[in-house]
């Protein structure tokens, strides 16, 4: 063989050498682990950093996250009072260090398992339940789920972190007539309100008009027996200041003064609508008259009755 033809098959040879050396070495990431099978069989699992195989015997096949995963899984089913509903259900899983041949090598595919499990925990329940309920009791779900999917998921290598009811959604007819529901009821809650608002102002008003009578009632008594007083006094002082004078005199002056007042507080208002009939000063003597008969007449009415 001549010196280029055996350079040639050298370069071959050690470039063919090199590509074999590179390939013994791969890297696992942090939170994963590798698995290395042997001529198609299971041999080792290797751990996160910089590993070695052996060329062409050795493969890494996979490599497997432990770190938690999450699968959203969205159902339609009905409740029990023949309402359609679509439930997303969020399993939260990850496999177990120490089982991570099983969760390789006995599930295809773990989210096609999950699924699957997840359709058949739910439908199975909330046929069960209303529609209020099932919002009422959407935890109870959850956890439902987690507890049976996790024990038939762990001898799969697998465990299952939380499992979680993230939305329910209806019909949007139903979720119309929901909002309908609620809005006539609010409606009806606030027209009672404002009716017992009403009839509290009304009450308070009119307790307040009772309180109002009363006291100017009160105060129209204590007015007329203050004048009365004033009158009896008066009546008094006159009889010790002027000798000879009657009763009759006193109340005749005091109904001319109370005349004259009354003339001078109409005369002080330009605009009124007071009408003054004829009469003269002389007529007083009359309405006394009229008033003292009055006064009689009902003492005598008085001591009749009391015979």
């Amino acid at each position: 063989m001549d010196p280029i033809g055996s350079l040639i098959c050298f370069g071959f040879a050690g470039f063919f050498f090199l590509i074999l050396l590179l390939s013994s070495f791969f890297v696992i990431k942090q939170q994963t682990v590798g698995v290395i099978e042997r001529f198609g069989k299971f041999h080792r699992m290797a751990k996160p950093g910089l590993g070695m195989k052996v060329p062409i015997m050795d493969k890494l096949v996979a490599r497997i996250t432990i770190r938690v995963q999450q699968l959203d899984v969205v159902v339609e089913t009905k409740t029990q009072d023949d309402v359609f509903v679509h439930l997303k259900v969020s399993v939260q899983y990850f496999v177990i260090p120490e089982k991570v041949y099983d969760a390789y090598y006995r599930l295809t595919n773990v989210h096609q398992q999950v699924t699957s499990f997840v359709f058949d925990l739910v439908r199975a329940r909330v046929p069960k339940l209303k529609l209020d309920d099932l919002f009422e009791k959407k935890d109870e779900i959850a956890d439902a789920v987690r507890q049976e999917l996790g024990h038939t998921m762990e001898e799969f290598g697998y465990n299952i972190l939380k499992a979680l009811v993230t939305d329910i959604d209806p019909d949007a007819k139903v979720k119309e007539a929901m909002n309908e529901i609620n809005a006539a009821t609010r409606l009806r809650m606030a027209a009672t309100e404002k009716g017992e608002a009403e009839r509290i102002l009304k009450v308070k008003a009119a307790e307040a008009d009772a309180q109002s009578k009363a006291l100017q009632g009160k105060g129209i008594a204590d007015q007329r027996k203050a004048i009365i007083e004033g009158l009896r006094d008066s009546v008094e002082q006159f009889q010790q200041a002027v000798e000879g004078s009657t009763a009759r005199d006193v109340m005749m002056l005091v109904l001319m003064t109370q005349y004259f007042d009354t003339l001078q507080s109409i005369g002080e208002h330009s605009q009124t609508n007071t009408i003054l009939m004829p009469h003269s000063p002389g007529g007083l003597g009359s309405i006394a008259d009229q008033i003292r008969d009055a006064m009689v007449t009902a003492g005598e009415v008085n001591k009749g009755k009391k015979e």
